[in-house]
């Protein structure tokens, strides 16, 4: 028996050396293709890269490293109550003289590195109009300008792009020459695809059209620390007094600058200063996937369901046990990014995305999420905020809520309309026929009247004429081959409508 455990010791032994050498193998061929890639690279483009290959090299390395699960789940607790605080009391505190002085130790990071190709459109998501022709950066602006405007502030917008939307944002830029807002931009990195089979880089050199255009990905928003220290943007706003930035992404058009949690960050003692804020808000059916704040190995820390082993899948779903989710509205500490970034001590788990190209490949994406830093800062804290900050347009069902009478819109913030009997959003849900946004507006004469919805589902071949009115729970559904047109001026309160219904001019 003896001699048998001695065997398999052995046998694990040698294993887990074979295992190694077989890594490092990998790791030197990935590395030898990396500085091919490097050799084809011209001019400021291969300083740039070279910068992005070292961070690259760096995940690659940590993505070798990973054995199993990135938690262990029996070592989750529930976050101390002290470390996720209600807004209320936040609030409660209520404001000094002088915000105009922390105002300007602020900056607004909005993260604008997608593209609207799931809502059908081309271009930079950013660049899509949502109200009154005014697009998700419109908005941003004047939001920013208003501030600084009303509190004589120097609040600075920064634009993260990637490699997919800085030319195009860059040329829109310049209709904001003149709004009191100033705006740097700086890019995400760009990593290489990886072949699933090889696990090593599909491109053949640094080119970024042709049989190269889709073999280049930006590495989810973790990647903000790296790159915005890299481009030296981030030494610049600390040399202009600058000490925190507010993070967010640019399709959450809840995320406006709260005066209240600024206040909070800067009025902390120094000894206590808090170098990160989550933005967390109470889950719901439809948030389910969203990332949790848990308490792991003493430290706040963000859970993503892609963490989750198979097993618990149902139990991180559940809203009775994990009651918050993270927005991504973030408030971090300049100081504490550059001193983290300079220490090598950033360390966020490591998201693998599949993808499938064109044509067929199977390759896989390193990403980090920029929420799963909270735990290298010191002094972390959740703040539970009204849902109110949580408004995404991640599809044209999202679009048609906040383009209707629902929300009312001043200085590029949108606000539930007061005439609204009750807070919490209607749920609607559109049909594959309304998926891209040029098709949704051609179905649409005008956007019904929504105040007094509960529910809308959508389904088929619909328009809806002028002036319609929904209330209640409306169900519309076309079955394949008819057509249903709701005749302008229609009211229409806790119905269902199927069929065929077809107004024709006579």
């Amino acid at each position: 028996m003896l001699c048998l455990s001695k065997e398999l010791q052995s046998n694990t032994n040698r294993m887990a050396q074979f295992q190694e050498v077989m890594r490092q193998q990998l790791e030197s061929s990935m590395y030898a293709d990396l500085e091919k890639l490097l050799s084809t690279a011209k001019g400021a483009e291969a300083e740039v890269s070279k910068k992005d290959f070292e961070g690259f090299r760096k995940l690659f390395h940590r993505f070798l490293q990973v054995k199993g699960p990135s938690v262990e789940w029996s070592k989750i607790n529930r976050p101390p109550e002290d470390s996720i605080q209600p807004y209320d009391k936040i609030k409660a505190k209520g404001l000094p003289d002088n915000i105009a002085d922390s105002l300007n130790k602020l900056v607004v990071v909005k993260l604008n590195g997608g593209l609207g190709t799931s809502m059908g459109c081309k271009g930079p998501k950013s660049l899509i109009s949502v109200r009154n022709e005014n697009t998700f950066l419109d908005l941003t602006v004047q939001q920013i300008e208003h501030l600084n405007k009303t509190y004589n502030a120097d609040v600075p917008l920064v634009l993260m792009n990637s490699f997919n939307t800085n030319d195009d944002t860059k040329k829109i830029l310049q209709k904001y020459r003149h709004h009191r807002v100033k705006i740097h931009t700086f890019n995400q990195s760009r990593y290489p695809r990886i072949n699933k089979e090889s696990l090593l880089p599909v491109a053949k050199d640094m080119a970024m059209t042709g049989e190269n255009a889709d073999v280049w990905y930006p590495p989810g928003h973790g990647d903000i620390y790296a790159s915005f220290y890299n481009s030296g943007l981030l030494e610049q706003l600390i040399a202009e007094g600058k000490e925190y930035i507010f993070v967010s992404n640019i399709d959450n058009l809840g995320a406006t600058v709260d005066l209240y949690i600024l206040n909070h960050l800067v009025s902390q003692p120094n000894g206590k200063r808090c170098e990160f804020i989550m933005e967390v808000t109470d889950k719901t059916r439809a948030d389910v996937k969203g990332g949790t704040l848990i308490q792991y190995d003493g430290k706040l820390r963000l859970l993503e369901i892609a963490q989750v082993p198979k097993a618990h899948v149902d139990e991180f779903k559940s809203v009775t046990k994990f009651k918050i989710f993270n927005t991504n509205n973030l408030w971090i500490s300049l100081s504490a990014i550059k001193r983290l970034q300079e220490q090598n001590a950033m360390d966020m788990e490591i998201i693998v995305n599949p993808k499938t190209l064109d044509g067929g490949l199977n390759v896989i994406q390193l990403e980090t999420a920029v929420g799963a830093a909270i735990k290298c800062f010191e002094n972390a804290l959740g703040i539970n905020v009204p849902r109110s900050r949580f408004l995404p347009v991640k599809t044209t069902s999202d679009l048609l809520l906040v383009m209707s009478n629902l929300y009312s819109l001043e200085a590029g913030c949108l606000t539930m309309s007061e005439r609204r009997e009750f807070p919490t959003t209607p749920h609607v849900k559109l049909g594959s026929s309304f998926t891209k946004v040029q098709e949704y507006l051609t179905r649409f004469e005008s956007i019904p009247d929504m105040l007094e919805l509960d529910h809308l589902t959508v389904s088929g071949d619909v328009t809806f004429g002028k002036h319609v009115s929904l209330k209640g729970t409306v169900i519309i559904i076309a079955n394949h081959g008819d057509r249903i047109d709701i005749p302008a001026g229609s009211m229409l309160e806790n119905k269902i409508v199927s069929g065929n219904l077809r107004i024709l001019d006579h």
